[in-house]
C-alpha cells in the first residue's frame, strides 16, 4: 500500500475574488481526486508583517509565520497559483516565504521546503497568463531547494474560471 500524499494548496493573491485561489482550488480538487490528502490555505487569513531580520533577532518569527511554515512542513508538496505583479511575484507569497524559510531552534536550515515539489501555475487575463512572474517563483523554490513543476493557463481558462461559482 503507498502512502497517501499530502499537499499544501495556496496563492499569493490577498484578493478575496482572486482568479489565482479559484485556479488553486481547481488543481486542489485534481489532486484530491487522484488520491492526495489536500490542505488549503488562504495567506489572508495569516497576515505577516513584512520580513525584517532586526524583528526577527528582537521578537523570532511572528505566530502567523510559524503556523504558515508548520503547515508546510506537514505537507509533502505545495500546489501554488502565483498573480504575476510588475513581472515578479505578488509581496505577499514572496514574504510568506521568506518567513517560512527562516530557521528556528533545532531546526535544519529551509525544513519547509528542501526535498518538497511544487506545482507553480498562473491565471491571468494578460497575454502571457502570469508566466513572467512564475519564472521569478521557479528561481526563488528551486534556490531553497523544491523540487518545481509550472502549469500556465491561457486566457479561456481565465474566463472559463472568472464565471465558476467556487
Amino acid at each position: 500500500m503507498t502512502e497517501q500524499a499530502s499537499v499544501l494548496c495556496f496563492a499569493g493573491s490577498l484578493r478575496t475574488d482572486s482568479l489565482n485561489k479559484k485556479l488553486v482550488k481547481i488543481a486542489m480538487a485534481g489532486a484530491k481526486e487522484a488520491g492526495a490528502r489536500v490542505t488549503f490555505v488562504d495567506l489572508n487569513e495569516l497576515p505577516m508583517p513584512i520580513y525584517n531580520g532586526d524583528d526577527e533577532t528582537k521578537s523570532g518569527l511572528p505566530e502567523n509565520a510559524k503556523k504558515f511554515k508548520k503547515l508546510m512542513k506537514e505537507h509533502d508538496a505545495f500546489l501554488i497559483a502565483s498573480p504575476e505583479y510588475n513581472s515578479s511575484v505578488s509581496a505577499a507569497l514572496k514574504n510568506a516565504i521568506d518567513w517560512a524559510s527562516r530557521p528556528e531552534p533545532g531546526e535544519k536550515p529551509l525544513e519547509a521546503f528542501k526535498g518538497k515539489v511544487a506545482g507553480v501555475m498562473a491565471c491571468s487575463p494578460g497575454a502571457l497568463g502570469g508566466l513572467r512572474g512564475l519564472v521569478h517563483l521557479r528561481a526563488i523554490l528551486g534556490n531553497i531547494g523544491t523540487i518545481v513543476v509550472s502549469i500556465r493557463c491561457t486566457r479561456d481558462v481565465v474566463r472559463e474560471i472568472s464565471f465558476q461559482k467556487q
